[in-house]
């Protein structure tokens, strides 16, 4: 090369480096260039496409308002049906004793299974009634059966002082609230049960002449009376004779 600015002369050398250099070059422009070409139009056209849709981002777009939820609208669900849980049902005899009284209670079921706590109570609640009625009205005859000897003799001797004394008991049941076994016991093959009797009793004593001389009989009276029974469960006779009365306290 010359040094004052003139091209100098090429070499044979020099012509074979430029035509080997020229010739790569165009062999990678015809094929490759072309894949170039069309893969940068391929890039342009989808960045216009998303252009068109998306559109440009300035930083200053609107962001969108959630509207509220309307409080009225309210999705109602069906209420789930709640199975009621069934519960044992109580056993009546559970009801109709104390439970200090349940192990006489047992023993005398052991001794006669044909026992029954309920409706022993409704012959007792019959036998109250009965015996009361007929001790107010000096009839005792009809409940001789009923009881033992000396309780008969102890309802005698009251009937007969109120007949000596011209009096005369105008009594009434006006209703038994509660019949418990209070106490039970097995002596050999005797039963003895007790029962608590609660109950409104409506009172009046007269003289010979009608008067009423104590009570009234627009108020009852509570009582609380406990009547003793006794069965010889070894005995075929099912009937309970009353050996005892007396009042709780």
């Amino acid at each position: 090369m010359a040094c004052n600015g003139e091209e100098a002369p090429r070499t044979g050398f020099e012509y074979g480096l430029l035509a080997h250099y020229v010739g790569w070059k165009i062999g990678f422009g015809s094929d490759e260039l072309t894949v170039i070409i069309i893969l940068a139009l391929v890039a342009l056209f989808i960045g216009l496409r998303l252009y068109s849709v998306l559109g440009e981002r300035t930083g200053h777009e609107q962001q969108p308002i959630l509207k509220p939820a309307d409080p009225d609208a309210r999705v109602e669900r069906p209420p789930v049906p709640i199975s009621p849980v069934a519960q044992p049902a109580p056993d009546a005899n559970d009801l109709a004793y104390l439970p200090t009284a349940g192990p006489g209670i047992r023993a005398l079921l052991a001794a006669d299974p044909a026992f029954d706590v309920s409706r022993f109570l409704d012959g007792a609640q019959s036998a109250y009634r009965m015996i009361l009625e007929s001790f107010w009205k000096g009839e005792l005859d009809k409940v001789r059966s009923h009881v033992d000897d000396h309780v008969f003799d102890a309802f005698q001797s009251s009937v007969d002082q109120r007949k000596s004394e011209g009096l005369v008991l105008d009594n009434r049941l006006v209703h038994i609230d509660q019949a418990l076994i209070s106490a039970a016991s097995l002596e050999r093959t005797v039963a003895f049960v007790t029962v608590r009797f609660e109950a409104d009793i409506a009172a009046v004593t007269r003289n010979k002449d009608g008067e009423a001389v104590a009570g009234s009989m627009s108020d009852a009276v509570q009582t609380r009376d406990l009547w003793t029974f006794r069965r010889d469960t070894a005995s075929r006779d099912p009937n309970w004779l009353l050996v005892e009365t007396d009042e709780e306290e």
